[in-house]
């Protein structure tokens, strides 16, 4: 049985996604993919349709680069759900300028109402040097924070590195 919240936590290009989607793929639930890219440019179309391919056509995709309290409510318990990613969402945020502390807390709220198991993928960003700009150093801790928090709410937590995932925290056992 999956745990009610599954975070998936690494730096970019670990194998993040690649593992989470491997936790779901064989729950036997119908799987659904919580897309919160924005298509900015060739190379993000690029990775996004590299993504979906992998996948294959047994996922149904919901676009949802800002609101994923909608989503994540209309969510049934014969479903799985795979939120990729936090870090994109928190860009999506950020850069829109909606309050930071309250989308957050949104986001939390709607993971402990979900009915379905959740997979969460998002990027490790503070073991590397410090940015040069303000906007690069303000996402650097809000993302630290929301991490932090969906570690502490998650059930199970895994940290990828080179596509090898360790658990990090399995309140399961």
């Amino acid at each position: 049985m999956l745990p009610s919240l599954t975070f998936v936590l690494g730096g970019a290009a670990s194998g993040k996604s690649r593992t989470a989607e491997n936790i779901l793929v064989n729950s036997g639930l119908k799987l659904v993919y919580l897309a919160t890219a924005r298509i900015w440019d060739s190379e993000i179309q690029d990775k996004v349709d590299l993504h979906r391919a992998r996948r294959g056509p047994e996922w149904t995709t919901i676009n949802a680069p800002v609101d994923l309290g909608t989503p994540l409510d209309q969510t049934t318990p014969d479903q799985a759900i795979l939120l990729d990613c936090a870090t994109m969402w928190l860009t999506n945020i950020m850069l829109d300028e909606h309050d930071l502390e309250a989308e957050q807390g949104a986001l939390l709220a709607a993971l402990a109402r979900c009915r379905a198991p959740v997979v969460i993928v998002s990027n490790e960003v503070g073991q590397g040097i410090v940015p040069e700009n303000v906007l690069a150093r303000r996402f650097r801790e809000a993302q630290g924070r929301l991490n932090i928090s969906l570690a502490q709410q998650a059930d199970h937590v895994l940290h990828v590195v080179a596509g090898l995932p360790r658990s990090l925290k399995d309140t399961r056992t």
